[in-house]
């Protein structure tokens, strides 16, 4: 049910709970902390609780099926993620923002275009999804 149903209850969709930090700001710092390979610096804006999803989670931690669950979970992805790729460095083409939502557009080192959708709850990240480009043929 969305807020425009009438589902004031949920407290998820009550607007101050919903505030996310300056766009700009954000995308910058966080830019900033993944390209020093500063984990902690990354995760001090995600929820205890988050829920993250991404295809490079699938095969860094084939268990997981993608969905990595809670903080201590996405420690243990990011760091194995920065093992394997020890060049990481990601350069932000665009920042969306919505209603508790951020969306981070970037390069990779690879060149790869990738989108971070980021939603907050309490200033927090509650939920990301990692999305990739998806060309043609694939």
């Amino acid at each position: 049910m969305t807020p425009a149903s009438g589902d004031r209850a949920n407290p998820r969709w009550h607007t101050a709970a919903m505030s996310t930090p300056e766009p700009l700001a954000y995308s910058a710092a966080w830019a900033e902390a993944w390209n020093a390979h500063d984990i902690e610096a990354v995760l001090a804006h995600f929820h205890d609780d988050v829920v993250f999803t991404s295809p490079t989670a699938a095969r860094v931690v084939p268990s997981s099926g993608g969905v990595v669950l809670g903080k201590q979970a996405l420690r243990e992805y990011w760091t194995e993620g920065l093992r394997l790729v020890p060049d990481l460095h990601f350069t932000v083409e665009r920042v969306f923002a919505g209603v508790g939502v951020l969306v981070i557009t970037y390069r990779n080192q690879g060149g790869g275009l990738v989108d971070e959708v980021l939603v907050f709850a309490d200033g927090l990240v509650v939920e990301g999804h990692g999305t990739y480009l998806v060309s043609e043929g694939r």
